[in-house]
């Protein structure tokens, strides 16, 4: 049930996100305690503000209620993904470059599982994170299909 909600709700929100020159970051899905959420994140190409969550959010309530594709009540949520954005497409991956960024593999790269450091190329095949360890840099290269998170860092 939950991977077809997400999927109705991406099917219903994309045209409306498109009409105000938004994004669909992500769509979620899930139980938490007794209530079910579904969270929409959006961005766009200068962030959001609330008046775009706003407005998102009361065009897909009102196209959830007339397609009705989600059994159970839920609580319908539109927000920014915030600073740590997680990186999806390859277009993420493409804006991400010159950015700090938070990667974490299937499958360990030279003994590692997380890399953390600045995004200085994607090609579409691997990705290559620059690492400060120590006072060193190292250049990490990581298969595109090995990423199983990604997302923007905030460095302090």
């Amino acid at each position: 049930m939950a991977g077809n909600a997400k999927e109705k709700t991406e099917q219903l929100v994309t045209p409306i996100l498109d009409e105000l020159s938004l994004e669909l970051v992500e769509v979620e899905f899930k139980k938490e305690g007794k209530s079910w959420f579904l969270r929409v994140y959006i961005d766009g190409e200068n962030g959001v503000d609330l008046d775009d969550c706003t407005k998102v959010s009361e065009r897909l309530s009102e196209a959830l209620d007339q397609s009705d594709p989600i059994e159970q009540a839920y609580y319908l949520e539109v927000s920014s993904p915030g600073a740590e954005r997680p990186l999806k497409k390859e277009k993420d991956f493409q804006k991400a470059i010159g950015k700090n960024v938070n990667v974490t593999t299937y499958a360990p790269i030279d003994g590692e599982k997380t890399f953390e450091g600045k995004l200085v190329d994607f090609n579409g095949e691997a990705l290559t994170v620059e690492m400060t360890i120590k006072t060193r840099k190292k250049e990490v290269n990581i298969p595109y299909d090995k990423v199983a998170k990604a997302r923007l860092a905030v460095v302090f």
